[in-house]
Formats: C-alpha cells, sequence, structure tokens
C-alpha cells in the first residue's frame, strides 16, 4: 500500500510538471529554442529574473540568458531584431538586479544574466595612463580586489560596491568622491556595446563617439555595455574616517561647499540627515572614537534635526603624522559642533565596502529584501536652502528607516557630453531618500507611507519651481521623460532610433513603450 502510493504521486507529480513545461515551452518561439550559443537559455526556475532590489516591481520573463560570451548576447538580439517588429519580445541586462523600479526585468521578454559574463578575466595595463579592460557584469568590489594586486584602484565609487560595471555605467555611479573626479562615467575610457540590432561596437571619445557619450547614464536604451576600459590610479592603504554634527543647515552646507572648493582638501565628503534618531552618539562609539568622550555621551539627539558631515582622507602608514597635520587644518576652518568629532581608522577596503557590512546586519534582521522606495535627486545650489527648509523641517518626520544623503559636487567635473541630465547650475547637491519599507506596516514604516512622503517631495519641487532633476528616474509617461530630459530629448530620441529602433532594450525603464521609433516619438 506504501509503495502504491508513493507511485501515484510520484505519476500525479510528472504529470503536473509535464503539464507545466508544456504550458511554458509552448509559449517560446520555435526558433528561440534552437538557437546555437556558447552559453545557454533557461526557461525554467528565472524567479531571481522577475525581481529586483526595489522590491516593488514582479514581471516574470519568458527566459533568461546565461552568456559565455559577447557572441551570446549579439546572437540573441540579433535573432530578436530579426524576427521584426511582430515580436513583442523586449530584452533587459540584469546585474545584481539592484534597480528600484523593475528597470532590470523584462515582461515575458529576455533578462540577460550579466553575472555569468563577469567572470572574464580582467585585463590590467600598466603605464604612463593605468587602466582595466573588465566585462559588464563585473562587480566593483572584485575590480577594488584585483586592482589592488597591482597596487592600483579605480578613482570614482558608489557608495555599495556589490553592483556591476553595466549598471552603474548605464546610471553614473556617484559618491563621496565625484567632487574630485567626477562620476564612475567621467572615468571610463572605452567601451564594447551590443546595440538593438545585435552589432558589437567599440566606442571612445575618438570612436564611435555618439554612441559612446548615449551609453554612459543612458539608462540602457542604446546598447549593452559587455566590456568597459577603467581608469586607474594608485591605491593608498588606509583612510582616516571623520564624522562632525552640526545644528544649522546653512553653515552645513555652507562647510560642504568650502571643502569640495579648497585645493588640498578631503578624499571623500558626504552629507547625511538626522532627524528624531536616539541615541546617534552611542551608535557611532561601536566604531569611532569621540574626541570628547564626556560630553559627547551627554548629547541628546532624539527630537532633534541634525546634519552630519562624513568625511575621508586616504593615506599610507608612513603619512599619518603629516595626515593628521592636514586634516587638523581642514577641521580648524569648519564650524560644526566642536564635542561631536569621531574620528577611526581603518584600511582602503573596509572603508570603501562600509555599506556591505551594514547590508549583513540588515539581512540578519529581514530588513535588506524588503521594499526600497528609494527617492534620489540632484538639487541647484541655489535652491537647496528653500528645499532643505520645507523637505527636512516638515515632510521628514524621521530618519530611522534609511540614511538620507546630501552633498554638493561640481559640475565643472562631469561630462555634459553623456545621456545624464543634471540641473541648469554649475554646483549642484545629491539628495538622496534611501528608505526602506517593513512588510505588513501600517504605520510611519510603511511602504505606501513613504511613497506619499516622495510624491509630496516632488510635488513641491514642482511647484516651488526649484529645477530638480531625478537621479535613477522613474517615469510612467513619455511626456514626463521628455519633461525629464528638456533640451537632451531630442538626442536621446535620435539615438534611439539609431542604435535600438524596434526598442528592444531596457523596457523597464518605460521610456519607449511601443516597436517602432522613429525621430523620437513611439509609434504603432
Amino acid at each position: 500500500m506504501k509503495y502504491l502510493f508513493v507511485k501515484v504521486f510520484m505519476v500525479l507529480f510528472l504529470t503536473s510538471l509535464a503539464i507545466k513545461l508544456n504550458l511554458c515551452f509552448s509559449s517560446i518561439p520555435l526558433s528561440l529554442r534552437t538557437v546555437v550559443l556558447d552559453g545557454h537559455l533557461s526557461f525554467v526556475d528565472n524567479e531571481f529574473a522577475a525581481k529586483d532590489f526595489g522590491n516593488q516591481y514582479r514581471y516574470s520573463p519568458l527566459a533568461v540568458l546565461h552568456p559565455k560570451s559577447v557572441s551570446d548576447i549579439s546572437t540573441i538580439t540579433k535573432h530578436i531584431w530579426q524576427m521584426g517588429p511582430n515580436s513583442e519580445l523586449k530584452i533587459a541586462a540584469r546585474g545584481r538586479g539592484h534597480s528600484l523600479h523593475g528597470q532590470s526585468q523584462a515582461n515575458r521578454g529576455i533578462v540577460i544574466s550579466m553575472e555569468s559574463l563577469g567572470r572574464q578575466k580582467m585585463q590590467f595595463h600598466i603605464g604612463s595612463t593605468c587602466y582595466v579592460d573588465v566585462s559588464g557584469g563585473a562587480l566593483w568590489i572584485n575590480i577594488l580586489h584585483e586592482s589592488l594586486k597591482y597596487g592600483l584602484t579605480p578613482k570614482s565609487w558608489t557608495d555599495y560596491l556589490h553592483l556591476s560595471v553595466g549598471g552603474t555605467l548605464s546610471n553614473a555611479g556617484i559618491s563621496g568622491q565625484a567632487f574630485r573626479h567626477g562620476p564612475q562615467i567621467n572615468n571610463v575610457h572605452q567601451l564594447e556595446v551590443v546595440t538593438g540590432k545585435g552589432e558589437v561596437v567599440n566606442c571612445s571619445e575618438s570612436q564611435n563617439t555618439d554612441l559612446f557619450h548615449g551609453v554612459l547614464g543612458g539608462l540602457g536604451q542604446f546598447g549593452v555595455i559587455t566590456r568597459a576600459r577603467i581608469s586607474l590610479q594608485p591605491a593608498p592603504h588606509m583612510v582616516k574616517w571623520i564624522r562632525v554634527l552640526y545644528s544649522d543647515f546653512s553653515t552645513f552646507s555652507k562647510d560642504q561647499e568650502y571643502l569640495i572648493s579648497a585645493e588640498k582638501t578631503f578624499d571623500y565628503i558626504e552629507g547625511l540627515i538626522i532627524k528624531n534618531k536616539e541615541n546617534i552618539m552611542n551608535d557611532w562609539r561601536s566604531n569611532f572614537t569621540p574626541q570628547d568622550s564626556v560630553r559627547a555621551s551627554q548629547f541628546r539627539s532624539d527630537g532633534k534635526l541634525l546634519f552630519c558631515l562624513e568625511l575621508a582622507k586616504n593615506f599610507n602608514t608612513e603619512e599619518r603624522d603629516l595626515t593628521n597635520k592636514e586634516i587638523q587644518r581642514l577641521l580648524s576652518q569648519l564650524s560644526y559642533i566642536s564635542f561631536t568629532l569621531f574620528t577611526t581608522e581603518v584600511s582602503y577596503v573596509e572603508f570603501l565596502d562600509r555599506v556591505h557590512t551594514s547590508e549583513l546586519k540588515l539581512q540578519s534582521k529581514g530588513l535588506w529584501e524588503v521594499p526600497h522606495p528609494w527617492l534620489n535627486l540632484f538639487i541647484p545650489k541655489s535652491k537647496i536652502n528653500k528645499f532643505a527648509e520645507e523637505a527636512f523641517g516638515n515632510l521628514l518626520k524621521d530618519t530611522n528607516n534609511g540614511p538620507i544623503l546630501v552633498y554638493p559636487v561640481n559640475k565643472s567635473k562631469w561630462n555634459n557630453k553623456t545621456s545624464l541630465v543634471l540641473p541648469d547650475e554649475d554646483l549642484i547637491y545629491l539628495v538622496a531618500f534611501l528608505s526602506h519599507a517593513v512588510p505588513l506596516s501600517n504605520g510611519s514604516d510603511s511602504l505606501d507611507h513613504i511613497l506619499k512622503r516622495n510624491k509630496q517631495i516632488l510635488d513641491f519641487c514642482e511647484t516651488a519651481h526649484l529645477g530638480v532633476k531625478q537621479y535613477l528616474p522613474h517615469y510612467n509617461r513619455q511626456e514626463d521623460w521628455m519633461h525629464h530630459f528638456g533640451p537632451k530629448w531630442e538626442v536621446f530620441a535620435k539615438r534611439k532610433s539609431t542604435y535600438d529602433p524596434l526598442a528592444l532594450l531596457a523596457p523597464g525603464q518605460r521610456i519607449f513603450r511601443n516597436v517602432l521609433v522613429n525621430m523620437g516619438h513611439s509609434i504603432e
């Protein structure tokens, strides 16, 4: 009887599996199932490609491409391109899936798992100009470790390093080094790109320049980045990491602007908003040492709006004394609350990979794979005080659900030929609301509440005419995208019609929805 039950169960299981597979394969074009690749297409167990870090959208692909070569990506793209405008298949490149609104997803389309390509060997060039050639699927954390073997490092970073090269270069790649080196898209010598026609194209400032500029910050609209040549510089051994507090935003922003304009300054400059957060000083003590331990222990942060200036100075061990003197000179020019100075020394790797340490803590608490309704804004310097007064003073209730960053960058360090859109002033601020929502909550930490707050902030920016531009932008209507790009829209749309005229690539951006693109207008 026992064996009969097992036999019946196995028959039912295999029958249901066969039905599932038949339903799956019946919707797959025969030509797609027979295409010859170095890697492979997977048509089942692709749930990972139907979600992203934002955890707000979930679209299942028809298949996932696991490429072993650039030729695989070209072959699949060219195959779908040749199927013509009547095919509804779209293509999305996915690195670590760190997009926020489904940008790395392709509903009933093809997702390219760029991590498979990321295993290709990095090629270093050591000389008067140092660089490394890496796969578009390579992670920045791995580039860091490999570069350090040669005593080198990339110049510009994001705050979180477990991201793919293709992903950050399709947006910008910004962190506290951007005031000096510009974003990551400013520190690339050359790209290899697979266009929406399946063509493999090398491009740079001197070769296929239009495509090069278009792809950088181009939101994946013109091609899949399969290789990049990243600029390198000598790497330091250590970092002096500093935090100080301000109670006044105007003084805080003035000091930030002074530091990014000084000839000899810190190597990393960012700011944080702190509101109604308890025991902030005690939290810092686990990693930092206070200069005035007694007064710092007596400081109460709950119920207050505070502004944290976070600084870092790179150095080698033999330069410690000289570095400390330089830091003291710079700090003496600032107007922070005197007893809130906290410092520590860490390795260069430890500093750059600091957010991963926080990630592991959040994972242990079940707070990593939750919705992340982030809002990132570029704000003109002339409007930052007005923005701060309303957004931080009135709309923001606390900062207990994720950090809020605010720091200035000088636009003269950024290449204005790329697809990235910035406000029309030389000095701009990045303000990043990096919130996480608590599932099933109905309070201020719920997804609905945070989304409503984000909308209130955007509505204020619009009605107050602040000239704000979104970073990692998200819109559902093409007219909103046209407004976002402004004078750049015509060039952006023309590039789309040139390099991806069937609008196959990056459908999750929702910029060009229909099948044909002609001179910047989607048509049926």
